[in-house]
């Protein structure tokens, strides 16, 4: 068993390379979207996932996350198995937290225009830190 300053050096000699992606490797092309057929309905559509996870930018360590997405639909709605393994590309991407909900409402605006739309990324807490970050979309901003 190693003694307190034997650990001390051993843990400083602890630090790893950790493969870090960067934002191009996010896969937008299997995203999908199904026509939807009663765009005159203003029916709001929650999808939630608890295992959204990217990594820090600059540690390569993970950020777990719940992910409520939010939208009235237009003309089209996000088919989910797409959506699922859209999210799945993040797994290894450096992206800060403020950054990867921004990214996400981006992308899913660009797929079904819709009406309007709200993510929401719950953090868990990290070095005793809650993070939360929502951001919305509306067809009328344009």
């Amino acid at each position: 068993m190693a003694t307190i300053p034997e650990l001390r050096q051993q843990y400083e000699d602890l630090d790893r390379q950790v493969l870090i992606k960067g934002e191009e490797t996010i896969d937008t092309e299997c995203l999908l979207a199904f026509e939807y057929e009663y765009p005159e309905q203003a029916s709001e559509v929650s999808v939630d996932t608890d295992e959204f996870t990217a990594v820090c930018p600059w540690t390569g360590l993970p950020d777990y996350g719940t992910l409520l997405i939010s939208y009235v639909p237009s003309r089209s709605c996000i088919e989910l198995k797409s959506l699922k393994y859209y999210l799945l590309s993040y797994r290894d991407v450096g992206i800060v937290q403020e950054h990867a909900v921004n990214r996400i409402l981006k992308d899913l605006t660009a797929l079904c225009h819709p009406r309007s739309m709200k993510v929401t990324l719950d953090y868990k807490i990290r070095g005793g830190i809650h993070t939360a970050v929502s951001v919305e979309y509306s067809s009328a901003q344009g």
